[in-house]
């Protein structure tokens, strides 16, 4: 009895040392030249979607991939790019799915056309079913008390 104790105390030491030993980057604070270089910054990182989290933008990930783009984005801002220069380098590096807003093209076309076509459907089968509720109601004899 004693030695199985033993046992998971030396386990349960040993998955902790474990847990503790992880080695976890410190996160340095981004250092900008202007007030407006923040603000392009925040704006950028805002409009460029997480690729790992896939809902969240680069802003709100805690991601790790979420914060090598943020350091990337950093790079390029301080080294003087613009924001159309930063934003066509990440879609050509990842594509137009880390933009939260793609272009219209060819191949966007039905992300861009599809709620409104479902809106246009949802219409036309909502304008069916009042039709036939009304054809209905007018074909149905009405029970008037009294008679």
């Amino acid at each position: 009895m004693k030695l199985s104790k033993i046992f998971i105390l030396v386990l349960t030491l040993t998955l902790s040392a474990s847990v503790l030993a992880q080695r976890s980057d410190v996160q340095e604070p981004m250092v900008f030249q202007s007030k407006q270089q923040e603000e392009r910054f925040n704006q950028l990182t805002r409009e460029l979607r997480c690729l790992v989290c896939q809902n969240q933008n680069l802003a709100d990930s805690d991601a790790q991939l979420a914060h090598d783009l943020r350091a990337e984005v950093h790079e390029m801002l301080v080294a003087g790019k613009s924001d159309d220069e930063i934003k066509l380098f990440m879609v050509e590096r990842y594509g137009d799915f880390v933009l939260y807003r793609p272009p219209v093209q060819e191949n966007t076309y039905l992300l861009w056309l599809a709620p409104a076509g479902l809106l246009l459907i949802g219409a036309f089968v909502l304008r069916g079913n009042i039709k036939k509720r009304a054809a209905l109601l007018e074909s149905t004899p009405n029970d008037e008390p009294g008679n």
